[in-house]
């Protein structure tokens, strides 16, 4: 016999033994005590059975009590399911990384030259236009090497022209003495014509002796001056090789002293330093009144043309390519997301340029994932202020 039955039955007992004894306003306490009794014994056996057998009243009775709440947590459950698949399958298609820095070509403002500085004309930090003045050296002494070498060009130039007009003046010689020449030719040719007919009369005794003698000798005379004229004309044509020879020698001084003029002007020009670009002059150590030496750094400048450069895992670098799009979180500026593309991917990895490179062949070996540096630029400029060395956080589409 179970539980219920066994209570059941003590609980029809009193009520069968109330209606067997006639009613009566007097009770004994004896009578009552057993009653009483039994009533405890039912409530204890009800205890027994509802600790014997709880599951079936709690569980059905949690989910009848509370459909809304499990049904609640069942959808959050599938919510984070499908977020996490959602995510996942998202994620394959980007790659990303925080070791990105912001990266510019910089550029070390030195002088040239030796001098001391009169005007330093940017602060610090200040944007400047390309060719603006940042830095002034005191040129005294080259303004005076520039006229000097001015000077030496016009006394090159001057040379050759005098060189020049004496070989004018030499043609003019020179035909001069051709003529001569010709002159000296002619009375030569009349000479010993009239030699040539004395002896002629001579010999026919119309002619006497005197007046052949006197013709013998004039075409001497006449001999001699052509070959006098001959001379002459040659000196003045040898005398031409000697002014083209000094007019080279002019050409070269003047050659020479150009250079020195354009030495003298370049040196001049480098009293005055100039921004190479448009950016920002950061880092300046120059001060009005210190004496600037050759080669000595003055202050630095930040170009405005500046990119990204992304140190990615090897391991990411599987579907990245140039021309991917890019986005770009730069941490200075949170509210604000940049877009870019690769320009370009590094042949090697970034310790294989360092100033020491890893040498794997030596010592115990420990393999580590490298890092590639990736060249990263804007597709239009940022609009902000930037500079080399601020973080970023690139997430490149790969997919």
């Amino acid at each position: 016999m179970d539980a219920k039955t066994d209570r059941k039955e003590r609980e029809a007992a009193p009520a069968d033994e109330a209606r067997a004894e006639p009613r009566s306003d007097q009770h004994r306490p004896d009578e009552e005590k057993p009653v009483e009794g039994k009533r405890s014994d039912d409530k204890q056996a009800q205890d027994t059975q509802a600790n014997d057998d709880p599951s079936d009243r709690s569980k059905p009775g949690l989910l009848r009590r509370h459909p809304y709440v499990a049904a609640i947590v069942a959808i959050l459950i599938l919510l984070v399911i499908a977020a996490v698949v959602i995510w996942w399958t998202n994620a394959r298609h980007y790659e990303w990384t925080d070791d990105a820095f912001i990266d510019a070509r910089t550029v070390t403002i030195g002088a040239e030259i030796a001098g001391r500085i009169t005007d330093v004309a940017v602060t610090d930090n200040q944007p400047v236009e390309a060719g603006a003045v940042l830095l002034r050296i005191d040129d005294s002494d080259y303004q005076a090497s520039l006229k000097q070498a001015e000077a030496g060009v016009m006394a090159a130039q001057a040379e050759i022209a005098n060189v020049q007009a004496q070989t004018q003046a030499q043609d003019a010689k020179i035909d001069a003495a051709g003529k001569q020449v010709a002159q000296a030719q002619a009375a030569f040719e009349f000479a010993r014509s009239e030699d040539q007919r004395n002896r002629e009369l001579l010999a026919k005794g119309t002619a006497t002796q005197q007046q052949a003698q006197q013709a013998a000798s004039t075409l001497r005379q006449d001999q001699a001056a052509l070959d006098a004229a001959n001379a002459n004309a040659e000196a003045a044509k040898s005398q031409i090789a000697v002014l083209q020879a000094q007019g080279k020698s002019a050409q070269a001084k003047l050659r020479q002293a150009e250079a020195s003029e354009d030495q003298a002007k370049t040196t001049l020009a480098r009293t005055m330093i100039t921004a190479p670009v448009a950016g920002h002059a950061t880092n300046i150590t120059a001060a009005k009144g210190t004496y600037a030496q050759p080669g000595q750094v003055l202050m630095m400048f930040v170009p405005n043309d500046v990119w990204v450069k992304a140190n990615f895992k090897e391991t990411q670098l599987d579907l990245m390519r140039p021309g991917q799009p890019v986005d770009i979180a730069i941490d200075a500026y949170p509210e604000k997301t940049f877009h870019g593309h690769i320009d370009s991917i590094q042949a090697g990895s970034g310790t294989a340029f360092s100033l020491l490179p890893a040498e794997n062949a030596t010592g115990n070996f420990v393999k580590v994932v490298q890092r590639v540096p990736v060249k990263i630029v804007f597709d239009q400029p940022p609009g902000i202020y930037l500079g080399p060395g601020m973080s970023v956080v690139p997430t490149v589409k790969v997919r």
